[in-house]
Formats: C-alpha cells, sequence, structure tokens
C-alpha cells in the first residue's frame, strides 16, 4: 500500500483553469501516483464546488473550506494590530487547522506538502512532527506586492508596501520551516535566494509545464471570430489585477493607434469573472470581453497573435505558454516572459512600448513571422514538461540528502 501524505492548497486545484490552479492539479495528479494524498483546500470561487468529486475520486481523503471573500478581508484587519502580513489571516481557518491535526494523526502521515506560503501557518505546531514538510511557494508573492504599490495612489500604496514587506519576513520564515521551498522558475528561486542567502542551499524550482496534446494546433476548432476581422487574443483569469493592468493599458495606449491604420483589427478579451474596469473596455470599438469561455484554444488558434503586456508579473506566464504550444506568435512584454528561455524574434516577440506592439503586429501582418509559431512550440515541448519537472518533488520527499534543483 502506498503511503500517505498531506497536501494542503490555497485553491482548490480543479479544475485547471487558471495559473496556480494549473500547478497545483498537476502536481497532486503527480504525486497521486506514489502516495495517498489527503489533500486540504479553500474553495473562493462558488463555481468550484461542483468539481469536488472529481478530486474526491483520486485522493484518499479530502477536505474543502468555503472562502468567503468578505469575510476574509474583515480577518485581515488583525494582520494591522500584530504586525503581520494581511494574507496570513485571510486564509486562517480553524476547521482546516483541526482537520490537519486529526488527518495526521488518523493516517499516521509524516510527509507534508503545501502550496503558497500562506499555508504554511497550518503546519506550524512542531507537535506534529512531521518528517519532511517541503513548501511550494511557486511566486515571490512579496515582490508581486511591491510592483502593486508602485501603481496605486496613497493610502492603497502604503497598504501595498506594507505588505510586501510583512509577507517576506513571512516567507522567510516558512523557508526556514520547512525542508524544502520550490519555486516556479530558476530565475525566480535565484530571485529568492538574494532576499535570503542564509537558506539559499533549500531554496529550489520544478518548472511548469503545458499539456502539448491538449494545447495543439494540429486539432480541428470552430472558428469563434466573426468573418473579415483580425483577431488579437489576451487571455487569463479577469478578476487578477495584474491582467486587469494589462488589457487596461493595452487598449488606452495601444489598440487606438493600431485601429487607426486597420478598422479591421479587433482586440478579445478572454478570461473568467472580468470586473467592472474590464467590462467597460468592451465599450471602446473592436474591444470585445468574452467572459468565462468552455475552451480557450479555438480563440488562441484563429487568433492574428496572442497579446501579453504584463507590467506587472511575477514567476511564468502560463497565458505565453499555452499560446507557444498553440504556435501563436505571442507578443510579450520582457515581465511576462521572465523565467521562460525563448529568443527574441525566434520564439516569441519582446515589446514593452506602445510603438514597439504597434510595430510587431504590424510584422506579424505582414508575415514577418511565419515560422515563428513552430519554434515557438518546440521551446515549450523542450522546457516545460510535467513528466520531467515533476520528479524533482519525489526526490526531495524521499531522500534524505536533499540536493535541490538550481
Amino acid at each position: 500500500m502506498k503511503p500517505a501524505m498531506l497536501l494542503l492548497c490555497h485553491r482548490i486545484p480543479y479544475p485547471p483553469n487558471k495559473g496556480d490552479k494549473i500547478r497545483a492539479y498537476h502536481l497532486l495528479k503527480f504525486l497521486t501516483e506514489h502516495y495517498r494524498v489527503c489533500l486540504g483546500a479553500f474553495v473562493d470561487d462558488p463555481l468550484d464546488w461542483k468539481y469536488v468529486s472529481d478530486l474526491e475520486g483520486i485522493c484518499e481523503e479530502t477536505f474543502f473550506v468555503k472562502l468567503d471573500p468578505l469575510k476574509a478581508k474583515l480577518k485581515c484587519i488583525k494582520g494591522f494590530v500584530t504586525g503581520d502580513a494581511l494574507s496570513v489571516p485571510y486564509y486562517q481557518s480553524n476547521e482546516l487547522q483541526k482537520w490537519v491535526r486529526s488527518t495526521i494523526k488518523t493516517h499516521k502521515i509524516e510527509k507534508a506538502m503545501i502550496v503558497s506560503s500562506v499555508m504554511a501557518q497550518f503546519l506550524a505546531d512542531k507537535n506534529l512532527k512531521l518528517s519532511k514538510k517541503i513548501i511550494d511557494i511557486v511566486d515571490i508573492d512579496s515582490d508581486k506586492w511591491q510592483q502593486y504599490s508602485a501603481k496605486k495612489c496613497w493610502p492603497m500604496s502604503w497598504v501595498y508596501r506594507r505588505e510586501a514587506r510583512t509577507l517576506l519576513a513571512y516567507e522567510k520564515q516558512a523557508v526556514e520551516a520547512f525542508d524544502a521551498s520550490l519555486f516556479v522558475s530558476s530565475a525566480e528561486a535565484a530571485m529568492f535566494r538574494t532576499k535570503f542567502p542564509a537558506s539559499q542551499d533549500k531554496i529550489g524550482y520544478y518548472n511548469n509545464g503545458v499539456d502539448s496534446h491538449y494545447f495543439s494546433a494540429s486539432d480541428s476548432y470552430s472558428n469563434p471570430y466573426a468573418t473579415a476581422i483580425i483577431p488579437l487574443v489576451f487571455t487569463g483569469a479577469m478578476d487578477y489585477w495584474p491582467n486587469i493592468d494589462a488589457v487596461s493599458w493595452f487598449v488606452k495606449e495601444v489598440f487606438p493607434r493600431l485601429r487607426q491604420t486597420n478598422p479591421a483589427i479587433h482586440f478579445y478579451i478572454v478570461g473568467s469573472n472580468p470586473n467592472d474596469e474590464v467590462l467597460k473596455l468592451a465599450l471602446t470599438e473592436g474591444v470585445i470581453v468574452t467572459g468565462r469561455v468552455e475552451d480557450i484554444r479555438p480563440y488562441l488558434h484563429y487568433a492574428c497573435a496572442s497579446v501579453a503586456p504584463m507590467r506587472i508579473a511575477r514567476g511564468i506566464q502560463n497565458k505565453v505558454l499555452e499560446a507557444m504550444a498553440m504556435e501563436k506568435t505571442v507578443i510579450v512584454s520582457a515581465l511576462g516572459l521572465e523565467g521562460i528561455n525563448a529568443e527574441n524574434g525566434l520564439e516569441v516577440v519582446v515589446a514593452d512600448t506602445a510603438d514597439e506592439y504597434i510595430k510587431a503586429v504590424n510584422e506579424v501582418l505582414n508575415n514577418s513571422f511565419d515560422k515563428m509559431g513552430t519554434a515557438a512550440r518546440q521551446r515549450v515541448e523542450n522546457d516545460f514538461n510535467w513528466a520531467e519537472s515533476l520528479p524533482t518533488v519525489i526526490d526531495l520527499l524521499e531522500s534524505n540528502n536533499q540536493e535541490i534543483q538550481r
């Protein structure tokens, strides 16, 4: 019989329809090949409750806690009183803590893994007597809050700077308390080592992967676009501020100038939960906000190009990898390409200013990058394969003399 282990996620890892859930789902699926996984997670989207049975079918035991965003934000106030990061009380749960203690005891669990630094609080009790604890921090969230602060006015700029400082301190504590800490890319791990050199030997990474069979340009899709238009597409969860910021900037600074010279160009914003700011962008002629779609592949397949004008980013942009796997020309900011070793001009087009995006789109229309899609897919197949990256996790869980991938 396979041994039992504990996996805690800050968000239910199914369906794998956004960056953190994609990574957590493939991690879970891989772990179930080696362990009887007891999974605990929060559910912050009411639509995700219908997928609970999918996870119950592959796990030894599951426990899901409803995360009410309003109540969670009220709990954050405690952080101002204690001086802690606000993100930590946001995910505080006595229910989940009780389940963790009971499950470890019942199943005689010795190994545990968590996804996201905010989940470290549930394994802080030394009486749990775990022999191995691994944390998948994924991205340096503290740095993301620092980036947010530069884009906001006071008082939110002050709140975000405070969160960046206090969350970094919490991330460092988590690294100290766990046997190994993993990030989404070698670049992300290297950056964290510079922030915390004392524990650099415990800091590693495993790359994200892409299901290249699923994201394939060879399949037959129905064209979702109207005829006689030139579609540019952005994909991603549209209640996520870096995505909101990216499309807002593109619509305001780039898109009107593109339409002046070519009115056939349309911009499709494809992703779930668009907030009011994103919905208002659809008032601009030629901008279409789809909301949640069942399948993003047709939107990528028939697009002229995929754009990812990220001005705030950490870790790996799955939207970029998925478009590359679909053999699309991807026009992406330097920040959005971080962690992806793709060559500018051969496998992607890097653009940061409005002028650079306009030049890149015009070059796409002139067929300047007609071989880029093939090269882009090859890069993804070579570097972003779950079957090659995930064994790092098993090695760390099972080895006494751990060698962190650096």
